[in-house]
């Protein structure tokens, strides 16, 4: 399973650097299912793996000057904010056993379970909706768009804090449809604000788990090994093409995972 967990850690860096996003949002399924890590820390350690490549990512949308700093730190402190308040008070309220039905039992990780498939499940219907609005910009202008970019940005640091995951699918909308950022700056801004996100998130509660830094660096460095892979990938593939094949296999992980926690 291990081999099958270093292969999909590839795919992950991978879709990151071909799509632009959604890689993030397989992160703890494969720590939980392919490498055995309980879902709380597979949250953890995804925070750092999805900081890592993401930071990776930005590199190279930072040289070609495709990086809005003004419009990171507009959503980027919103959501660092949030996530620090998720890690370190509200993650710690949630209860090992959460409720009980009976004999069914929903523990802490199957909660967390539960909510990130939920969060596959709108990301996957990002990802295979054809949306103009989203690929142009289209929106009709809203008086309030930085004040809804602050409370939007709180959302994805509540997400990315309770399940690890990066959040693009929702910030690129987000800047694309209210800040009015074209898209590859959108893309790059994006991956400048999760890979701070993630990487704060991880370090402001790292002290409350034991990491295991060697396997932690090796699957961070194997998944930025598919990010550059991905990125090469890019500029003979189009991306655009493979999203919603990817939000259709999203979606069927995140189905899955319903399935498996409370039927199977």
């Amino acid at each position: 399973m291990e081999v099958f967990g270093y292969i999909a850690s590839v795919l992950i860096g991978v879709s990151l650097g071909l799509i632009g996003g959604g890689g993030s949002i397989l992160t703890v399924p494969v720590l939980f299912y392919l490498f055995r890590i309980d879902a709380f820390l597979a949250t953890e350690y995804s925070l750092f793996i999805v900081g890592i490549s993401s930071m990776v990512g930005s590199v190279s949308y930072f040289k070609k000057g495709l990086v809005n700093l003004k419009i990171a730190l507009i959503f980027g402190i919103p959501s660092i904010v949030s996530i620090f308040l998720t890690r370190n008070y509200l993650l710690p309220l949630i209860p090992d056993e959460v409720f009980r039905i009976g004999n069914f039992i929903v523990t802490k990780d199957v909660f967390l379970l539960l909510v990130f498939a939920g969060l596959m499940i709108i990301a996957s219907y990002k990802m295979i909706q054809k949306s103009t609005a989203f690929e142009t910009g289209m929106l009709h202008q809203e008086k309030n768009a930085g004040l809804l970019a602050v409370g939007e940005g709180s959302v994805v640091g509540i997400l990315t804090g309770l399940v690890g995951a990066g959040g693009g699918f929702m910030i690129i909308p987000a800047l694309v449809n209210l800040l009015k950022t074209p898209m590859k700056v959108a893309i790059g801004t994006s991956l400048v604000i999760i890979s701070c996100n993630s990487l704060i998130g991880f370090f402001s509660s790292v002290n409350h788990i034991t990491v295991e830094w060697s396997f932690l660096i090796s699957v961070s460095v194997i998944a930025v090994a598919g990010i550059l892979i991905g990125t090469q990938l890019s500029k003979k593939i189009d991306g655009k093409k493979l999203k919603p094949a990817f939000g259709w296999f999203i979606l069927a992980m995140g189905m899955y995972i319903i399935v498996k926690e409370l039927l199977l």
